[in-house]
């Protein structure tokens, strides 16, 4: 049986990747692409995921969403992602037309329809999801789990204590925490143990295919900018996110209580992870701390031989 998901979305150089991963998946079912405006504004992530999904020869509908935070204005990574979103790579205008709804209402139409089955890999800023639970609060019983891409127990990337997608918008991320639904972070703590080295990439992409070229920038992309931080090989956060829902024994896992500090100017959108459970309130998600590497590596080796 599938898991079917919604990917909610803000591509993105790592999201791009993440989208090849999961639409080379067989395990999964993508209902749905749902853009969000996260690290660049929302007219180009929303052209960004129809360029996407027309590049694989997919079918699957677009949903456009939320262009800015629920209280705060955007704040938008162009220095890491580049003025289009995808760095350097350039894709051919896509051939799908947008989803005539929003992206809150198409994940409520697909949470009806998958009978309280749906999964959501959520990997920018958590406003579409907020805006659903807000609009249709009855959601809460009819998602099976949210897979999210961000927040960190010990480090930040876009303030000392903060990781950007949360950062982006912390209010939402909070609802999303203490809405009841089953939650799994996959942060800084677990992405950056799967660093994927250059020598790694070129194994990944000796798959002689129409993608290996774009694939293959895409991976440069992500290691140029780690290198600019004194990182050797590609850090792919959001494919991690996706990697887990596919093969969940790719991350290893604890079940942790999980707030988001909304108040603190020098700590807004910090995760904070009671390890030690000195609050003694029950776990809310199961925070990724370790990966199979290895495992990582391989699953993107598998993906260039399921496109044509």
């Amino acid at each position: 049986m599938k898991i079917p998901v919604i990917i909610d979305t803000d591509p993105g150089i790592d999201d791009a990747l993440a989208l090849f991963l999961a639409f080379s998946s067989e395990k999964l079912d993508i209902r749905a692409v749902t853009s969000v405006g996260g690290n660049i504004p929302l007219e180009k992530t929303t052209k960004n995921s129809m360029d996407l999904v027309s590049y694989m020869g997919a079918n699957t509908k677009v949903a456009k969403g939320s262009a800015g935070p629920i209280l705060r204005k955007l704040h938008t990574a162009e220095y890491v992602h580049g003025e289009t979103g995808l760095h350097s790579v350039v894709l051919p205008d896509g051939n799908i037309k947008l989803y005539e709804k929003s992206a809150w209402d198409t994940i409520y139409e697909e949470a009806i329809k998958c009978e309280g089955k749906l999964n959501i890999i959520a990997l920018g800023p958590l406003t579409n999801i907020a805006i659903a639970l807000i609009k249709y609060p009855d959601l809460v019983h009819k998602i099976e789990k949210i897979t999210l891409m961000g927040g960190s127990c010990y480090i930040g990337n876009t303030t000392p204590s903060a990781e950007f997608n949360i950062y982006v918008d912390a209010e939402a991320a909070d609802m999303v925490f203490k809405s009841g639904i089953p939650v799994t972070m996959v942060g800084l703590d677990a992405t950056h143990k799967a660093l994927i080295s250059d020598e790694e990439i070129n194994y990944i992409t000796s798959k002689e295919n129409r993608i290996r070229e774009t694939v293959r920038e895409f991976f440069q992309c992500c290691s140029s900018i780690c290198k600019l931080y004194g990182l050797e090989g590609a850090i792919v956060h959001d494919a991690l996110a996706v990697a887990s829902v596919i093969n969940p024994n790719i991350i290893e896992k604890y079940k942790y209580y999980v707030a988001v500090e909304t108040k603190s100017e020098l700590t807004y959108g910090k995760t904070v992870v009671d390890i030690y459970n000195v609050t003694k309130k029950e776990p809310n998600a199961e925070v990724a701390m370790n990966v199979n590497r290895e495992g990582f590596v391989e699953m993107f080796r598998e993906m260039m031989y399921s496109y044509e």
